[in-house]
């Protein structure tokens, strides 16, 4: 799929063909059911995202909301972003160990899981990886990282 212009996760989802919309919507619902308090579920940059919304934290280093997770619906394959993994060695870990656990094929970059059906991914760890932190702790993690950067 090319980058969506959707403005709804509605509208993103409806654009998909039913195979692709039903794997997404799988794993949407995990995120969902497992996404702290405050966090927002909007569309940015033609994908579906779970943000802090800049009411809570304005002063992000692009202006924009800062991301927690996303879904996307690639050309060939899904995509889940987990932004804490990237930054967390300890999360990092938990999510390979849940997915050698399940039996399931890790197949990930820096903070992108990539996957074709629901199936692939180890659900409950993906659900254990989402509710792991809460919006303040991520928004104290992410005015941290600004520190060091300066």
């Amino acid at each position: 799929m090319t980058r969506s212009t959707a403005t709804t996760v509605a509208e993103y989802l409806a654009a998909l063909p039913a195979d692709r919309r039903a794997e997404l919507a799988a794993v949407r619902r995990v995120v969902r059911k497992h996404l702290p308090r405050g966090y927002r579920e909007t569309m940015a940059a033609g994908i579906i995202t779970y943000e802090v919304p800049l009411s809570v934290y304005p002063d992000t280093y692009n202006g924009h909301a800062l991301w927690y997770a996303a879904l996307a619906a690639q050309k060939g394959y899904s995509s889940l972003y987990l932004m804490a993994v990237y930054g967390s060695k300890p999360l990092a870990q938990r999510l390979k160990a849940g997915f050698r656990a399940a039996g399931k094929k890790l197949d990930m970059g820096k903070s992108c899981i990539r996957f074709r059906r629901a199936d692939d991914l180890a659900l409950d760890v993906i659900g254990e990886i989402v509710a792991s932190t809460p919006l303040p702790a991520y928004v104290a993690i992410a005015k941290a990282a600004r520190t060091k950067e300066t």
